[in-house]
């Protein structure tokens, strides 16, 4: 896990964030590090990390697009370094929205323009920080912080309106594609 996102998510997440509370990691398979030990020293009552495949940091193994039938009801729902490799970015956002408990708190951080394929398992997508930034707000979230970061990182702290319906579609954003 490079240095610049471990930063982002001590700065994001805090105490009263996580202590007591539900967290769900996607995309947790730990190839260079991870931020489950900095969450789950922060005490929370559920910690779940899911990738599509097994390996360290997975408790469960789950595709990001059918995050719904495990239940919409968590109060932060973390992804770093896991959507420039999903194949269908706009289904994956949108279950992550849609896990958050209304009140609750979305964090993804991703890479931008620029930085270099990194084809483990595949690469498809960099994500200029508005086009990040216009996904949780089409999606109905309210944008807390977003950082267009060193080192090629873009990352959003989002929380779901308590008074939230449903996602907008994201069918008319487009980010680049890996060239």
């Amino acid at each position: 896990m490079r240095p610049v996102v471990q930063d982002f998510v001590h700065r994001a997440l805090m105490n009263e964030d996580i202590a007591g509370k539900t967290v769900l990691e996607v995309g947790s398979y730990n190839v260079n590090g991870s931020v489950r030990p900095y969450i789950e020293s922060l005490e929370p009552a559920k910690y779940v990390g899911l990738d599509m495949r097994e390996g360290p940091g997975v408790d469960l193994t789950w595709d990001c697009e059918r995050l719904d039938e495990l239940g919409l009801d968590w109060d932060l729902v973390v992804s770093t370094e896991m959507l420039e490799h999903a194949h269908d970015w706009r289904a994956c956002m949108t279950q992550m929205a849609t896990a958050v408990t209304p009140g609750g708190l979305l964090l993804v951080t991703t890479v931008s323009p620029g930085f270099p394929y990194h084809g483990y398992p595949s690469d498809f997508w960099r994500f200029p920080l508005e086009d990040l930034g216009c996904i949780t707000e089409t999606l109905g979230l309210d944008n807390f912080m977003l950082e267009d970061g060193r080192e090629w990182m873009v990352a959003v702290l989002a929380r779901k309106p308590l008074d939230w319906d449903k996602p907008g579609s994201l069918d008319d954003i487009t980010v680049p594609g890996v060239t």
